[in-house]
Formats: C-alpha cells, structure tokens, sequence
C-alpha cells in the first residue's frame, strides 16, 4: 500500500521563479479587479491626464478597456513599439465599440501594468527576464477574466 505522503515526493518541485510568477499574477489580477487601480504616486507633469481616473468615485473603464490595455501591454514588453505606435496613430480602439475617452483608460491601464511589472524586474535585479514578464502577464490576462466572469 503506497504511502500518504509518495504522491508528494514524486511530484516534480516548482522552481521558485515559476512561483512568484503564480503570486504576482494573483496580485496583480487582484489590483485589475478594484477601480480605481492602486497608484502610489502620479507625477502631475507627465501623468495628469490620468488624474480624473484616480478619483474615488471614477467610473470603472468597461471590460473592452482591459483587453486593450492588456494587448498594449504586451507590445511594450516585447517592445514592439511600431505595433503601439501603430495602435495609437490609427485609433485601432474604435475597430472595438471603444470611444475617444476609452483611449486615456487604455493608456492608464497598459502604463500601470508596464510599471508594475518593471518594478518587479528592477526589484529583483533584472533575474526576471522580459519573456518571463509577458509570461507573468499572460497569467494575469486568464485571472483577470476568469475572476471577471465570477457573480
């Protein structure tokens, strides 16, 4: 009769890296879910056209806003920056439903989610490399929807 505790030692260990991935991704998921997104410091000069998001009482973007946010995410980590220059120069956002308005929240999301995920870069100097970001952010993408899906 095999033991308790067998399955345990013959599962395969998760690297550490894969693990903080995992958490990071909870997090931030987590964070996407709450409106206004948590910002420590916005710099007015080169910020401000977002402050109105950050208000208490600020309209949630609609889901449409994310999905964007999320694919402009993505060309900044892989620095596809004719892709986001590109999207932006042609207001590809319309193609989806989305107003002029959407833009800024699209802006404010993909920034957040850029710094967020830098941030966890430089802290852990540079050992996450940028595919390991996209991967990080591809997790986030499914949390983030299957939570939204959830009543």
């Amino acid at each position: 009769m095999p033991s308790r505790w067998e399955h345990l030692l013959e599962t395969k260990p998760i690297p550490l890296i894969d693990h903080l991935l995992e958490e990071v991704s909870k997090l931030l998921a987590r964070d996407l879910q709450k409106w206004p997104l948590p910002v420590q410091e916005l710099d007015l000069d080169t910020g401000g056209k977002f402050a109105e998001l950050l208000r208490p009482d600020a309209k949630r973007p609609e889901p449409a806003a994310f999905e964007e946010a999320f694919k402009v995410t993505r060309w900044e980590l892989e620095r596809e920056i004719e892709a986001s220059a590109d999207y932006f120069r042609n207001c590809r956002w319309r193609e989806h439903g989305l107003t002029d308005q959407t833009r800024i929240e699209i802006l404010f999301i993909s920034r957040w989610l850029v710094e967020e995920l830098l941030s966890l870069r430089e802290y852990t100097h540079s050992r996450i490399t940028r595919p390991q970001l996209v991967d990080l952010l591809e997790r986030t993408m499914r949390r983030y929807r299957l939570a939204a899906q959830s009543p």
